[in-house]
């Protein structure tokens, strides 16, 4: 647990400076807890991409706080803030839990430079690490790099490998991967997809067709659509999953990347507040085990300890 929280203490350096730190400039700065504070205070969560309508709980709830409970010692607002942001962010779920059908398909989507095969790659490690039985299928099939990139990934990791000539029917390798992996006795089926761009209509039909051949050869629940966000876009995150979602029908679980680059890390608020699709992983650095299971208060303690 020690190592746990010390990767997620590195990888959110940048978003604990920029938020937390912040907020302990402006009480230190305070002789009272006022509106003045409470105002700058909100003013440093919306800069530090928490979101409008996570800000705006937690804010009145500090004020609930301030008056219920008679705080007056500014530096007693630190204490407060940590527990609305503990609420907010707390999950009991297990990110990396799988269901009983086998094999699990995870469909990774995303849009272009998200990381998404990069983790993809991680995690196959992961799983492979928690003694599951893991294939990944390259089903970017227009992107010649990107299956040569798995293909390091899986021989890095030490999975099964299902790749097809460039240029095939992506749904036509993901029908193909989910049938070897059912044979085989796979345990998860990371199946990566092209990085797209919503606006493109058929690269979105495309992934809905994926998903499709996917649920022909295991149940459809055991078919999930997991969503690859860049953690440096911040707010833009949040429209992300909602086109994905509307496009594919479902966003079962989200991976935020690159948080140790970024000082936008209070992004994670806000998709708690706002979309309620849980946050599997977490990209906390560039080596292929710094993808991590999203744990709430590891998350917590980071930024604030």
């Amino acid at each position: 647990m020690f190592k746990f929280l010390k990767n997620f203490k590195e990888g959110l350096a940048k978003t604990k400076d920029s938020l937390v730190g912040k907020v302990r400039t402006a009480v230190g700065l305070a002789a009272k807890v006022d509106d003045e504070l409470l105002d700058r205070i909100e003013e440093i969560l919306i800069q530090g991409d928490v979101g409008v309508a996570a800000t705006q709980r937690i804010i009145d709830n500090l004020k609930k706080r301030v008056a219920d409970e008679g705080i007056i010692d500014p530096n007693d607002v630190i204490t407060a803030l940590k527990k609305e942001i503990a609420a907010i962010v707390h999950s009991d779920r297990d990110p990396a839990a799988l269901g009983e059908a086998r094999p699990e398909i995870w469909m990774i989507m995303g849009v272009n430079g998200t990381g998404k095969t990069t983790s993809v790659g991680k995690l196959a490690n992961y799983f492979r690490l928690q003694n599951r039985k893991t294939m990944i299928a390259a089903c970017d099939t227009f992107r010649a790099a990107a299956v040569d990139q798995l293909a390091v990934w899986a021989q890095r990791s030490g999975v099964d490998f299902i790749r097809a000539k460039d240029g095939s029917d992506p749904a036509s390798v993901a029908y193909d991967a989910a049938a070897a992996a059912k044979a085989r006795g796979i345990d998860i089926l990371l199946v990566d997809t092209a990085g797209r761009l919503h606006t493109k209509a058929h690269l979105m039909e495309e992934l809905k067709k994926i998903y499709r051949v996917a649920a022909k050869v295991v149940p459809e629940s055991a078919v999930k659509a997991k969503l690859v966000l860049d953690g440096t876009t911040g707010q833009n995150a949040l429209s992300q999953v909602k086109i994905f979602a509307d496009a594919v029908g479902k966003v079962d679980g989200l991976m935020v990347t690159k948080l140790d680059g970024t000082a936008k890390g209070g992004v994670v608020i806000a998709i708690a507040q706002e979309l309620g699709v849980p946050i599997d992983f977490v990209g906390l650095g560039e080596q292929i085990d710094d993808l991590k299971p999203f744990d709430s208060e590891s998350y917590v303690e980071a930024l604030f300890e």
